[in-house]
């Protein structure tokens, strides 16, 4: 509940000022500044309405009546102070907004000029805290052209986006590093009914513990050392729009429990903050990490990891979608070309060769960060080989230097194929399964007992693929 602390001797503007707010606003009324700051002692408020009118001489008294309000300002920087003012003193009043007062509204009262004044307010303070926060809504992406896709998992993901986006409901998006999570959950925003609100995003992985919290939420003035005015956390800042929690493994215990609030009652306080607060805002999460073993370990939530799981989203790896791998170079090039002076037009047949054989552990994102490096090193009209790291070449070249170098009979020969054929599809079972080998099992039709059996011939270690999505 918020608090609102009215200045006043004039009965009239309580009851005028009463009627501006419902009843989660709890109006105190103060006739002097002694009382008034033992009220302020005793209980947070978020903002102090001054009648002007206790003052009776405006221009005489202007020194005492800046020394008054700069003594409240000092005392508690963080509330807020609204000036009510007579028209004939409007000059008087914007005096005191210079001096570091937070508005006006003329006397008599109407609610309509309240709401927006706190709005403006609250506006600000947003702009302060956040000066990023129009980042992400005045992006200019091409939607159709992220979604283009010709394979069958990803067509899958959009479909369910597609159902998802018009709710409310949280997501969990999982994958690995690079797949996109991101753009996933810019997209399930871009298709909600919140699309015209705020997008806030937040890497919890890129937050020092000590100041997850003190993100998320916000803080009050003095909290801690480095508080020294009061923030507005995320959550306060993407109500009624979108908040976008990246690495959700990584969050602190503490930011857990907090978390968990928010996502039962919609509510939280700043830290160091008294004042319930409450928030709108629809949560996408996003993680590579297995967070279902990390509960079975202790290390996250159980009832946290429920209320997060609502609706799951997981992404497909790059190399499990080759067929969308030359759209997605060319998506990329012709944003190279969108925001540079080149005009280079494609790729070399076998760079685009070498992409379609070429593994992909960053994913997407690693696809775009190879072809800028390559546009930049670049002279002609077309990406050629030069410009790539090697690796990306070995695996093409590889299979055809193998199968030309491969001598003996053919039974020999036959046996090293099936043998690679067979460990390639263990690692990339255990990869989709993220190493259970139980889950693994039974997607290959075989026993347990034949897996482990596979894998110490193959030398394969089921940790390395623990945690993987």
């Amino acid at each position: 509940m918020q608090n609102i602390l009215l200045l006043s001797k004039n009965p009239d503007v309580y009851r005028q000022l009463m009627p501006c707010f419902g009843a989660e606003i709890q109006i105190g009324k103060a006739e002097n500044d002694t009382q008034a700051i033992s009220m302020l002692q005793s209980r947070r408020y978020e903002y102090l309405f001054m009648d002007i009118s206790l003052f009776s001489t405006p221009e005489k008294n202007w020194i005492s009546y800046k020394n008054y309000l700069q003594s409240f300002m000092s005392l508690y920087p963080a509330l807020d102070i609204i000036i009510i003012t007579s028209v004939e003193r409007i000059r008087e009043a914007v005096n005191a907004v210079k001096e570091g007062a937070s508005d006006y509204i003329l006397f008599p009262i109407k609610p309509d000029e309240v709401i927006s004044v706190l709005k403006n307010i609250k506006d600000s303070l947003i702009a302060r805290s956040e000066p990023d926060f129009f980042k992400d809504r005045l992006k200019d992406t091409d939607i159709q052209q992220t979604m283009r896709t010709a394979n069958a998992k990803m067509k899958a993901v959009y479909e369910k986006l597609k159902s998802v986006s018009p709710t409310n409901s949280t997501v969990l998006i999982t994958g690995e590093t690079g797949t996109g999570k991101g753009v996933i959950a810019r997209l399930i925003h871009r298709h909600s009914s919140r699309k015209d609100a705020q997008f806030i995003s937040v890497h919890c992985g890129a937050i020092p513990d000590t100041l997850l919290e003190s993100e998320l939420f916000g803080h009050e003035r003095g909290a801690f050392t480095s508080a020294i005015k009061r923030k507005l956390g995320k959550f306060e800042i993407a109500d009624k729009g979108t908040i976008f929690l990246d690495e959700i493994g990584t969050i602190t215990p503490a930011a857990q429990i907090k978390l968990l609030q928010v996502l039962q009652d919609g509510i939280f306080q700043r830290v160091g903050g008294e004042v319930t607060i409450h928030t709108d805002a629809r949560i996408i999460a996003a993680t590579n990490m297995d967070l279902k073993k990390m509960c079975e370990d202790g290390e996250f939530r159980k009832d946290l990891y429920y209320r997060l799981n609502v609706f799951p989203i997981e992404v497909p790896l790059l190399r499990e979608r080759t067929e969308d791998i030359p759209h997605l170079a060319m998506m990329f090039l012709e944003k190279m070309n969108k925001h540079n002076t080149k005009a280079i037009k494609g790729f070399s047949p076998d760079v685009m060769e070498a992409f379609m054989h070429y593994p992909w552990p960053g994913n997407i994102r690693e696809l775009e960060n190879l072809i800028e490096r390559a546009y930049i090193l670049e002279t002609g009209s077309i990406l050629q080989p030069d410009n790539f790291p090697l690796e990306i070449f070995e695996y093409g070249r590889q299979d055809v230097d193998n199968t030309r170098k491969r001598t003996g009979n053919l039974a020999n020969i036959r046996k090293k194929g099936i043998e690679e054929i067979e460990k390639n599809y263990l690692m990339d079972l255990l990869n989709e399964t993220m190493g259970r080998i139980k889950q693994a099992a039974e997607t290959a039709g075989i026993t347990t007992r034949q897996i482990h059996k596979l894998l110490t011939k193959y030398n394969i270690h089921k940790e390395d693929y623990k945690g993987r999505k």
